[in-house]
């Protein structure tokens, strides 16, 4: 890495670390968004239902369960009795923005009913299976309004109509089973009055489905009167236990784990994304892939020069003038032969014009040349060095 990507890295890690600095020292905006979360203090959290539900269910031992309603309620049936039934008795608790209790722990929670219990659920949408089995359905006013009014159906419990304005919901009970339903609450929305409380009987256990999940939250239990509202219609919890499922409230998945507990605390969050952000950076410039050494590649040698070299070299160790000098008159007459087209059988006075008009060269240098070469061919003799030097130097001279 070299010394300007150190830089970059460097002024980006202080750009981060101003940001960071910027945004811890801020005033942080209230978190408005509807999480019920148990352990979220936002206005839209159950942390305060979940601190004070004591003092709310003053009849009922409460018990939370962080697994699905099948989980749990599987494994409390009581197999080994002839009567089958489960062993703890009382009503399975639900709050939540939209429903996410899965199709089985639907099923279970009828069973649950079945069999003498009761189930609240807070939510403004139900399982399917529950339209379907209890004859209900659900419908929502347009246009959706920011404040309405939700009052009780009992003249004992009062007849007071509590102002919501914030997190409200729209839906309310459109269809219902007249046979087995109970009126419990209703909601004032568009100048009509809606119905979204109501007490289903089924066997020999009852479903109280409530649409208005945001009367447990943090905000409107510590806001004027509406905590009133919120112990009355609890208040139809009957006594004993309570079972609250909180499993798949928006975060009650990871809440007891580590990471959960680290994204949750703003220091520590920006830390977290603040070393994943370098791992990713540590991983980009690292992973590149790292330049071979390049090998050294000798160039070509000119073996054609050390071939010429050493046949030299062995022709002039072994002093055979003669035979060189065959090989030179050969090699010079097989040029001329292909360069200038001319017959070289015989070197007469007719081969001297014609390779002086052809070539351009002296012609008293063509005539050595010629003269050198039939002395050669027709005088038997021992040719030494001088000769050989002689012949060399006038083929040189023409040919150059």
């Amino acid at each position: 890495m070299n010394n300007r990507v150190k830089i970059y890295i460097g002024l980006l890690v202080m750009f981060l670390a101003l940001i960071l600095y910027i945004d811890a020292t801020k005033q942080k905006p209230i978190d408005w968004s509807p999480n019920y979360d148990v352990n979220q203090k936002s206005p839209f959290g159950l942390y305060v239902f979940d601190k004070e539900y004591p003092k709310i269910l003053k009849k009922n031992e409460l018990k939370k369960t962080t697994v699905t309603a099948y989980e749990y309620l599987e494994s409390d049936f009581d197999y080994d009795t002839i009567v089958y039934s489960y062993k703890t008795k009382g009503t399975a608790l639900y709050i939540s923005g939209y429903s996410k209790i899965d199709e089985e722990s639907a099923q279970e929670l009828l069973y649950y009913a079945q069999h003498g219990n009761s189930v609240f659920i807070s939510s403004r949408s139900f399982p399917q299976i529950l339209h379907d089995t209890l004859k209900f359905n659900i419908e929502v006013d347009f246009p959706t309004q920011n404040k309405m009014n939700l009052s009780l159906a009992n003249p004992n419990l009062g007849t007071t109509k509590y102002p919501f304005d914030r997190g409200i919901g729209a839906s309310y009970f459109g269809k219902i089973d007249t046979l087995n339903t109970t009126l419990l609450g209703y909601q004032n929305s568009n100048k009509k009055e809606r119905v979204n409380f109501i007490k289903i009987a089924y066997k020999t256990g009852y479903f109280y489905l409530h649409t208005q999940p945001v009367a447990f939250t943090n905000y409107n239990l510590l806001k004027n009167n509406q905590r009133q509202y919120t112990e009355k219609i609890i208040s139809y919890i009957p006594k004993g236990n309570v079972i609250w499922l909180i499993k798949g409230q928006n975060g009650e998945l990871d809440a007891g784990s580590p990471i959960y507990y680290w994204v949750s605390q703003p220091a520590l969050k920006y830390s977290w994304f603040l070393l994943l952000f370098g791992l990713v950076i540590f991983m980009i410039f690292n992973a590149k892939r790292k330049q071979r050494v390049v090998p050294i590649i000798q160039p070509l040698q000119n073996t054609t020069v050390d071939f010429a070299k050493t046949i030299g070299n062995l022709y002039y160790q072994e002093g055979n003038h003669q035979n060189i000098i065959d090989k030179k008159i050969i090699y010079f007459l097989e040029k001329i032969r292909h360069d200038y087209l001319i017959e070289t059988t015989t070197l007469d006075e007719n081969f001297i014009k014609k390779f002086h008009l052809k070539s351009g060269k002296n012609i008293d240098d063509i005539k050595n040349v010629v003269r050198l070469i039939n002395y050669q061919r027709t005088t038997y003799h021992q040719s030494i060095e001088d000769d050989l030097i002689e012949l060399n130097n006038a083929i040189e001279k023409i040919l150059n």
